[in-house]
C-alpha cells in the first residue's frame, strides 16, 4: 500500500528538525555552561540538526509522532553541585521547546504570515515543540523527567529508582502499543497549552 505524503507530512520534517535541534542544543549548552566540556568534545554545541539526529528516531517521530534524538553525553562530575546541575541540564531541553512553542503561538496570534503554508508550518512547529516538551517531562527512563525526579529524590530512593532505567524503554513501548501514552500526554498538553495561551495573551497586551 502506498501512503500519500501530503504537504503536512512534508512540513513536519523541518518542524521536527528545529524542535529536536533546539532541545538537544539546550542540554549541551547548559551542561557546558556548568563546566562540563563533554558536549563540546562531542560536537553537540550546535544547532545543526545533523549532529543531533538519530535516523530511526527521526523516522519514528515523523510517521508516528513517537521517537528520539541522539542523547547528549554529559559528565556531572564537572558540576559544582552534580545533582542540581543534572536537574538543570535535564530541564533545559523541555524548556527550550516550551519557549519555541510560546514564540510560535505569538506569531500565530499576530497573524503576520499571510501565506497559508507558512502559517501551517508555524502551527506544526508549535505542536511539535509543545508535545516534545511534555513527553520528555514524563518521569520514565531515559526521558528528561526521570533524571529530574532522580535529582530530587534522596540518595537512597534515587539509587533504587536508577535500577528501573533498563526497563524504561520497554515501558514506553508498551504505553504506545496499548494507546496509553496519548491518554497520559493529552491532558498535560491541554493544560500547558492553556497556560501558554494565557501567557501569550498577557505578552500581546504589552504591544
Amino acid at each position: 500500500m502506498t501512503h500519500y505524503i501530503g504537504p503536512e507530512m512534508l512540513l513536519r520534517i523541518p518542524a521536527l528538525l528545529i524542535a529536536i535541534s533546539f532541545h538537544e542544543y539546550a542540554h549541551a549548552r547548559v551542561s557546558y555552561s556548568l563546566g562540563d566540556p563533554t558536549p563540546k568534545w562531542r560536537g553537540r554545541l550546535s544547532l545543526n540538526p545533523l549532529v543531533h539526529l538519530d535516523p530511526i528516531g527521526l523516522i519514528m517521530l515523523w510517521l508516528f509522532r513517537f521517537g528520539w534524538a541522539k542523547p547528549v553525553e554529559i559528565n556531572p562530575s564537572y558540576y559544582k553541585e552534580p545533582k542540581k546541575g543534572t536537574i538543570l541540564v535535564s530541564l533545559a531541553g523541555p524548556m527550550a521547546n516550551l519557549i519555541l512553542a510560546f514564540i510560535a503561538m505569538i506569531i500565530l496570534k499576530l497573524d503576520i504570515l499571510r501565506i497559508g503554508v507558512l502559517d501551517s508550518f508555524i502551527y506544526i512547529l508549535f505542536l511539535y515543540n509543545l508535545t516534545l516538551a511534555v513527553f520528555n517531562l514524563i518521569p520514565i527512563p531515559p526521558l528528561d523527567g526521570s533524571k529530574i525526579l532522580a535529582g530530587l529524590l534522596p540518595a537512597r530512593q534515587a539509587y533504587e529508582f536508577s535500577k528501573l532505567e533498563a526497563y524504561g524503554p520497554f515501558v514506553l513501548i508498551l504505553l504506545v502499543y496499548f494507546g496509553l501514552l496519548g491518554k497520559i500526554l493529552n491532558p498535560l498538553i491541554i493544560f500547558i497549552h492553556r497556560g501558554l495561551d494565557v501567557l501569550s495573551n498577557l505578552a500581546l497586551l504589552r504591544f
